[in-house]
């Protein structure tokens, strides 16, 4: 389906109930044929990650569909293989798995802000792609998206989270840096697609300035990409008849109830 250049708020909630339709479909056919797929999310801080996760997993069954958000490594985690904490959430079959921020934080914040080695940054670049195309090879659908947003949009942005008390707590000391440290974590992100993008777990590049175009945008390209079928519903699920025997229940007065503090206005 085209889009115009430019949506109304109208038009981009149609569409985008739409997408998470075909993202159910999507859903069932992966859990029937026990498929596996993994999203990877990156971008620069505010670029709009939590958002769009937050649309395509909005109607999913998440018992079939997990986020992996690693946090900082503890000081063991710190002693084990790199990959280890991540591959620890890799997808069984019948699983999605969306990974906001990745193995990729080593070829990014890790390298910007010396929280690894040289040596263990080239390591990583060298392995990376052969970790990928295993994952690959063992019938695991591996999508990469990167948000991109501008200086101008992300400046705005930091300013909108430091004065909403909603979204305070995205702030970290880290984003100072990264504001401070833009042209080095540019530098970071270019050597990263010249040694990970490759044609069996290629990036695909979402511009992320508008939020709402984007997450349309990323959404219709994972749909377009993994091969999923929508599945024979004919055969229809019949609710079965309540039990008819009686029963006296207790008192509500028996009942903790949660205080009425609001209620519908019927007029």
């Amino acid at each position: 389906m085209a889009l115009p250049l430019e949506i109304s708020q109208k038009q981009y909630e149609k569409e985008l109930l739409r997408l998470q339709t075909e993202l159910v479909l999507m859903q069932e056919w992966i859990v029937a044929e026990g498929r596996r797929l993994i999203v990877v999310f990156e971008g620069r801080d505010t670029a709009g990650k939590d958002g769009v996760i937050k649309r395509i997993v909005a109607y999913l069954n998440p018992r079939t569909c997990r986020i992996v958000a690693v946090p900082t490594p503890s000081e063991r985690e710190r002693s084990e293989w790199y990959f280890q904490r991540y591959v620890a959430h890799l997808p069984a079959a019948g699983e999605i798995v969306l990974f906001d921020r990745s193995w990729y934080n080593r070829a990014g914040v890790e390298r910007v802000m010396g929280f690894c080695t040289e040596a263990e940054y080239e390591e990583f670049l060298r392995f990376c792609p052969e970790f990928e195309q295993a994952l690959v090879n063992d019938g695991i659908m591996l999508v990469k998206y990167w948000l991109s947003v501008s200086d101008r949009e992300q400046e705005r942005r930091f300013d909108n989270r430091l004065t909403d008390p909603r979204k305070r707590w995205k702030f970290s000391p880290i984003d100072l840096q990264a504001r401070a440290r833009w042209v080095d974590y540019a530098q970071a992100k270019d050597v990263m697609f010249e040694r990970t993008d490759s044609e069996s777990s290629p990036w695909y590049v979402v511009e992320a300035d508008d939020k709402r175009t984007a997450r349309l945008n990323l959404i219709s390209h994972l749909l377009s990409i993994v091969p999923y079928e929508h599945l024979d519903k004919a055969k229809t699920v019949k609710l079965p008849p309540r039990q008819s025997r009686k029963y006296e229940r207790p008192s509500r007065l028996t009942e903790r109830l949660v205080p009425t503090r609001y209620q519908v206005d019927e007029h």
